[in-house]
């Protein structure tokens, strides 16, 4: 749903070249954020720290086809035909990561596969739960100027990486610390339910509009 404002063209120009920015900054960092936690997660065998990777994908994509509806910000019929497709198809992608990472945690649990230590893992997490919630705010700041219910729901998926970041670091550290293992696994099933909802969310076109308006 886009939220229509009266700016001035020079306001909404500034506005949108902003969300590029972030945008372009989000693909930047969701891009490093994936190779290392991916890589990172198959050499220590750590089943949440390769979901936090394959999120990071997701985000990679999201903030793209962000970029490509703020390119086409004066033309309304295409910028809303292209929110509604791009939540559908990100919404799927979710619920398949949710599938991966039950069936990855579960197979872990049962067959007591014990992750390596991660320092890379660790590091990468912290710098998410710092970098991630600003990122959140700064993109809903334009959502708003703009009336963009995708940017809002993109400001989301920031929200919802800091969330994850502050999961897998427990499980990092507990497994670091201790040697729970078995904290991985679980840390990685805790990230099921949000998941699942934002997919769901995404499958049914929803974007929220919330501080837009």
């Amino acid at each position: 749903m886009e939220v229509v404002r009266s700016y001035s063209a020079p306001d909404r120009t500034a506005l949108v070249r902003r969300g590029q920015r972030l945008e372009y900054f989000t693909v930047a960092w969701n891009s490093l954020e994936a190779s290392v936690s991916i890589v990172a997660g198959l050499i220590a065998g750590s089943v949440s720290l390769v979901g936090f990777g394959l999120d990071s994908v997701i985000e990679v994509a999201s903030g793209a086809a962000l970029l490509l509806r703020l390119h086409v910000d004066a033309n309304a019929s295409r910028r809303e035909h292209m929110e509604r497709r791009t939540l559908k198809i990100i919404g799927c992608c979710f619920i398949a990561l949710a599938l991966y990472i039950v069936y990855e945690s579960g197979s872990t649990l049962i067959r007591h596969e014990e992750p390596k230590r991660s320092i890379p893992g660790v590091v990468i997490a912290v710098a998410a739960v710092i970098v991630m919630p600003l990122l959140a705010r700064a993109k809903r700041r334009v959502a708003g100027g703009i009336g963009s219910g995708a940017m809002h729901a993109d400001s989301r998926q920031a929200d919802f990486c800091a969330w994850l970041s502050a999961i897998l670091l427990g499980g990092l550290l507990l497994n670091a610390a201790f040697g729970w293992w078995w904290a991985d696994p679980l840390a990685g099933l805790g990230m099921v339910p949000i998941i699942a909802k934002e997919g769901i969310g995404g499958l049914k076109g929803k974007a929220c509009c919330d501080g837009c308006g």
